[in-house]
């Protein structure tokens, strides 16, 4: 069976535990037919880049699916006929992700170094020199003279 990646985006309208449903029936469609979904992440209500339908966010969730290709032709018809779902994304790939997607680990702090590096050769921070203002005369014309509140 042929392995695929699917994100669909509900309106930001959409309670949280009907974008489950949501996800449950997009789940039993494919199992209905013959596939299996691996894997359901559900990565919140999320802005997005621009305006869909008048939404400016939108509920993300991921599914991992292994399935023949009739079953996730079923599941994005019915993707879109359901009008709770603004756009939606399936991807076939060699090999299915083990454990948290890259969404899930994006806001975690984790033991392996940054890729920066040590920044401590740096050194400390200086201050920097100020600039002197330019004085004006009289006139309006710039002055190096002192003005009276200096001397």
């Amino acid at each position: 069976m042929a392995l695929y990646e699917n994100v669909f985006i509900a309106r930001q309208d959409v309670p949280a535990t009907q974008v489950e449903a949501l996800t449950k029936q997009f789940a039993d469609t494919v199992t209905g037919l013959g596939g299996k979904v691996t894997k359901q992440e559900y990565w919140g209500l999320r802005s997005l880049t621009f305006r869909i339908k008048k939404n400016r966010k939108g509920h993300y969730t991921l599914l991992n699916i292994e399935a023949p290709a009739a079953a996730v032709k079923e599941m994005e018809r019915t993707m879109s006929i359901n009008e709770d779902v603004l756009r939606y994304l399936t991807v076939r790939v060699d090999a299915l992700e083990e454990g948290p997607s890259a969404m899930m680990l994006r806001g975690e702090k984790s033991d392996r170094p940054s890729d920066r590096g040590d920044r401590g050769d740096r050194g400390d921070r200086w201050e920097r020199p100020r600039r002197e203002r330019p004085r004006f005369g009289e006139d309006g014309a710039p002055s190096n003279e002192p003005t009276g509140d200096e001397a």
